[in-house]
C-alpha cells in the first residue's frame, strides 16, 4: 500500500523578513486610510460609467449591447441607402435635367425669334399698306388695330 507523506519546503519554514512583531501592525496601516490620493473631481464621466458596469448583471448588459448593435446596424443601413438614393437621384436629374433645360432654353429662343419675325412682318405690312397712300401712319396703325382713325392720333 502507498503511504502519502507531506514534505514541507525549508523555504516556507523560515520566518519572513520585515515584520518581526505582530504588535507593530495596526489597522490604520491598511490601504483604506484617511489620507487618500483619490480626487473625485479628476474622474471623468466615462470612468464613472465604466465603474458601474459590475452593478448591472451580465444578462442585461448583453441585452443592452444587442439592442445597441441592432440600432447601429439599422442606422448604418438606412444612411447607406439614403446616400445611394441621393446619389442616384442627383445623377439622374443631371442626366435628364441638363439636356431638358438646354432644349427648353433653345425652344424659348426659337419662339422669341418667330415672334420678332411676325412683328417685323406686321410692321412692314402696316407701312406698306397699298390702298390708302394719302392717310398718315397713325391712321393706318389705328385701322390695323381695329379702332378706326378716331382712336389713333399722332403724339405731337
Amino acid at each position: 500500500m502507498v503511504q502519502l507523506v507531506e514534505v514541507e519546503d525549508e523555504h516556507f519554514q523560515q520566518p519572513q523578513p520585515g515584520l518581526d512583531d505582530e504588535g507593530d501592525y495596526t489597522d490604520t496601516d491598511s490601504e483604506i486610510s484617511n489620507e487618500s490620493d483619490y480626487d473625485p473631481s479628476e474622474e471623468t464621466l466615462a470612468e464613472r460609467l465604466y465603474a458601474l458596469r459590475d452593478i448591472i448583471p451580465p444578462t442585461i448588459r448583453g441585452w443592452v449591447s444587442g439592442k445597441v448593435q441592432t440600432t447601429t446596424r439599422v442606422l448604418k443601413t438606412g444612411l447607406f441607402f439614403l446616400g445611394r438614393s441621393t446619389w442616384t437621384l442627383a445623377v439622374s436629374a443631371m442626366l435628364i435635367g441638363v439636356p431638358f433645360a438646354l432644349s427648353f432654353a433653345e425652344e424659348q429662343n426659337i419662339i422669341a425669334m418667330e415672334q420678332e419675325a411676325r412683328m417685323r412682318e406686321a410692321g412692314s405690312e402696316l407701312l406698306t399698306a397699298g390702298e390708302k397712300h394719302d392717310a398718315d401712319t397713325a391712321a393706318q396703325v389705328g385701322a390695323a388695330l381695329g379702332g378706326g382713325a378716331a382712336t389713333a392720333r399722332p403724339a405731337l
